[in-house]
């Protein structure tokens, strides 16, 4: 599993790039509306996001689309992990805070800084390797471990070389032009070599830098353990695809990489079902929006995917006793009645 982050801003890029045409295909292809759900606190399988970039390169025949993408991503983009690694006082700080969370990012990857002299290495190692589509994942990380050093160092900084754990291409020079430095292939992972002093620099305080904390983190987002469990693996893709609108078994299967049957056998082995887990995340969101926002019952029933209000309120009423009117009404009574002073017991 992989953070929605991971791929913020590439859909807006592949639409001006390419045109809706295009990412809309590829939305299809992965059976998720990526562009719907990148501003959320998510989580997808790696499967997704390369699915996502192979039918890309299919549809427009883009052998280096992940090159094209790496310069517009942002380690700056990436949310609340993303600000609480560049919340870091030193470069060094900011990379031992990628080493140490990256499970609030990623379920399977890993980040590794070795010194020796006063050479240094960073070194990325993705769960989605060996993927179709991962070329594209692997410049896209290298632009996005950039960023974190650029956000350091000055801009004219260059790095001594960025290594790929990808086949070298025919035309390796558009790789080194692009990154503007030496670039090695067929290395164990995606790396950074830089001056070990760079380590200590300090970057400068940025008032619009959010200050986040760890506890942060947890809260904003699934504990990682939560994703160390099959089950909770298909509740957090589950989770993604009620926030874009369309529950399926047949795209969590595929997202997995397994039969509809094969998912079906191994939630039966955790005592549950896909529907009971879909319908619960379901109106588990359905309260969320009917409590903190003002959308409309029938607004509501459309963004959680049901075919109509009349079945939203049938499954509401069924797991919650009442109806999303009457929830939502003694919701805000119980909010008004806490804050009115004369409810305190002093009359």
């Amino acid at each position: 599993m992989v953070s929605i982050a991971a791929l913020a801003g590439v859909s807006a890029w592949v639409r001006d790039t390419f045109g809706d045409r295009v990412l809309q295909r590829a939305n299809r292809a992965a059976m998720l509306d990526i562009e719907a759900i990148e501003d959320q606190d998510c989580f997808i399988p790696h499967a997704t996001m390369t699915g996502f970039l192979a039918e890309i390169e299919r549809q427009t025949g883009e052998r280096h689309l992940g090159l094209l993408v790496a310069p517009h991503l942002s380690l700056a983009r990436y949310g609340c992990w993303g600000a609480y690694v560049l919340g870091g006082a030193t470069l060094g700080e900011a990379i031992a805070r990628v080493t140490a969370t990256i499970a609030y990012h990623s379920r399977g990857d890993r980040m590794e800084l070795s010194v020796a002299g006063g050479s240094a290495r960073a070194s990325y190692h993705s769960a989605a390797r060996g993927r179709p589509g991962y070329v594209h994942v692997a410049s896209g990380t290298a632009g996005v471990m950039l960023s974190l050093f650029r956000f350091y160092l000055p801009p004219d900084w260059r790095p001594r070389s960025v290594e790929l754990d990808v086949p070298r291409p025919d035309n390796a020079g558009l790789f080194e032009d692009a990154f503007a430095c030496r670039v090695a292939f067929d290395a164990p992972a995606v790396a950074i070599r830089f001056d070990a002093a760079l380590l200590d620099r300090r970057v400068k305080p940025r008032a619009d830098l959010r200050r986040v904390t760890l506890g942060d983190l947890a809260r904003a987002r699934l504990e990682p353990d939560s994703r160390e469990s099959f089950r909770g693996v298909v509740m957090t893709q589950i989770w993604a695809q009620v926030l874009a609108g369309a529950v399926s078994i047949d795209s969590t299967a595929l997202s997995l990489g397994m039969s509809v049957r094969t998912l079906q056998r191994a939630l039966h082995r955790e005592l549950t079902d896909f529907r009971e887990l879909a319908s619960s995340i379901r109106l588990q969101r359905a309260r969320e929006l009917l409590v903190e926002t003002p959308a409309s019952v029938t607004e509501i029933s459309t963004l959680l995917g049901y075919s109509t209000p009349g079945n939203f309120t049938r499954a509401f009423r069924r797991s919650s006793g009442t109806t999303p009117q009457n929830f939502r009404s003694s919701r805000s009574q119980d909010r008004d009645g806490a804050r009115d002073p004369e409810d305190s017991g002093d009359s």
